[in-house]
């Protein structure tokens, strides 16, 4: 019988049930007191006609209801679809249609966007989370008012769906990846082994609920009924500031969230002392940055490099200055490989796609087993991404498939330019992308967000004077206040590249 997720904090509620399970934005509960309302909450769904299997979708920024929202799925076997809150109606809709959720509970700034689209939805249920009333919805207070606290009873089995998570949304055909109750199990105990979580640990998120990143400790904190403080946004010196007096031990951060922590005027090595912990998830993290961490909090650095559908490399805290220019080792019961264009295996330090197989791996996109056919080829997830493995079996990323230049034949790894740009005293950040080119067919161009004064001229001759090859030499380059990013943090290099004025 596989492993589920399904009565993990009913377990905690009734061996643990007055230790502090949880601080949401300065609201604190036990493990029996969150028991009760994702109960609640369960029972609720149940209450209004909803059965295993159904969807419920939700539209919230970090906050209570949202993780609820999550356990209550646990529960019940019901599968919930986590949307990001900055979606515009077309892509909200999108979603609800694809899903076929009956269900959506939203914060209460988005019902003018679901009035605009709710005609053309099969959306039986919709709740917005605040105190207002508002004509049309059903509020989440009345929703889970008269429900009973006692656990569901639900027969659920580790195939079972458990969530939906989307990678697309906004344009194309969206991607929903699905995950099994197995395979958040595997989450669960996977991640706490790797981070070395104890019941004992006190983790604390900043980042987006809806991007998969957030699972890495989420699943662990409830797997081993430890601390978990979720903020409603970042703020460095407010994250700064509860790691010093929570003695937070585990965070994991995307790039941004990182180099804002280490710039912060507040930080200093002694208010993270309790950290056992720093991880960088989400997009690459550059070398000047990861040597910082070093120097500054040495001994604390991990690196996951993976993909939603289903694997991941970890760079142990103990091989982080080893090999510091991997994403680390294939995770337990994971295998990775690099394969060529014909499917064959790549030798050492040869460039080919990244590929994986293991016990995180989805069943397939929900709906849509042609994209489940294109990604699983082989037997082999194809992730997209290019890069290497040594003699030792650590992995090398150097860039997304997609986004390789091709510059006068050459084969230009915007990685490669980035670690270069990032060295000057005044980049805080850098992306590269290629824009259509004339005579080259495609050229590399930078942008940058800078503390100080810098123009693009300057950037581009000085990259240009330090990097290996002149096809990497940047033809233009620009500074920007901020990058364009998605609910994941990442910056969208492909809305960088289709509003490149040219420069």
């Amino acid at each position: 019988m596989l492993p589920t997720i399904s009565r993990l904090l009913a377990d905690h509620a009734r061996i643990r049930p007055q230790r502090e399970a949880l601080i949401c934005d300065g609201r604190a509960c036990t493990f029996a007191q969150l028991h009760a309302e994702v109960s609640k909450l369960a029972n609720a769904w149940l209450d209004c006609g909803l059965k295993k299997g159904d969807k419920v979708a939700t539209i919230l920024p970090n906050c209570f209801e949202l993780l609820a929202a999550y356990w209550a799925a646990a529960a019940s076997g019901i599968v919930v679809v986590p949307c990001s809150p900055l979606l515009r109606p077309g892509g909200i809709k999108t979603l609800l249609q694809d899903s076929g959720s009956k269900m959506v509970i939203a914060d209460a700034a988005q019902a003018d966007a679901l009035n605009e689209i709710r005609a053309e939805l099969q959306v039986e249920h919709f709740v917005l989370v605040g105190n207002d009333e508002v004509a049309g919805f059903k509020n989440y207070a009345q929703l889970t008012a008269n429900a009973s606290t006692d656990a569901p009873r639900a027969d659920i089995s580790g195939d079972d769906e458990y969530n939906i998570m989307y990678s697309s949304g906004t344009t194309g055909a969206p991607k929903g990846i699905v995950h099994t109750h197995y395979i958040r199990a595997m989450y669960c105990a996977l991640f706490a082994g790797a981070w070395r979580m104890t019941p004992e640990s006190v983790a604390l998120h900043a980042g987006s609920l809806v991007f998969n990143g957030a699972m890495l400790t989420v699943m662990p904190w409830m797997y081993l009924g430890c601390k978990y403080i979720l903020h409603a946004g970042f703020d460095a010196a407010h994250f700064i500031k509860e790691i010093e007096s929570q003695r937070v031990t585990h965070v994991m951060l995307v790039p941004a969230q990182v180099i804002a922590i280490l710039d912060s005027p507040d930080f200093s090595p002694e208010k993270l002392s309790s950290l056992e912990m720093l991880g960088s998830v989400g997009a690459p993290l550059h070398s000047a940055h990861k040597q910082r961490i070093h120097k500054l909090l040495p001994g604390r650095f991990y690196e996951l490099y993976g993909v939603t559908e289903g694997f991941m490399t970890v760079l142990d805290k103990h091989d982080a200055t080893r090999k510091p220019d991997s994403v680390g080792a294939a995770a337990a019961f994971t295998e990775v490989r690099i394969l060529d264009e014909s499917g064959e295996t790549c030798a050492p330090g040869e460039i080919g796609e990244i590929c994986g197989r293991g016990p995180l791996l989805m069943p397939g996109y929900h709906g849509r087993p042609d994209m489940t056919a294109e990604a699983m080829r082989g037997n082999w997830l194809h992730s997209g991404d290019l890069g290497y493995m040594d003699e030792d079996g650590f992995v090398f990323l150097v860039d997304r498939k997609k986004d390789m230049i091709i510059s006068g034949g050459a084969n230009v790894y915007p990685r490669d330019i980035e670690e270069v740009a990032i060295r000057h005293p005044r980049v805080t950040e850098v992306a590269v992308f290629g824009v259509p080119d004339a005579k080259w067919g495609e050229t590399p161009v930078a942008a940058v967000t800078c503390s100080g004064e810098l123009s693009g001229e300057e950037l581009v001759e000085w990259v240009n004077a330090r990097v290996d090859a002149k096809f990497q030499r940047l033809s233009a380059a620009v500074v920007l206040e901020e990058f364009p990013r998605n609910a994941a943090g990442k910056i969208l290099k492909r809305e960088l590249r289709e509003g490149w004025k040219g420069g």
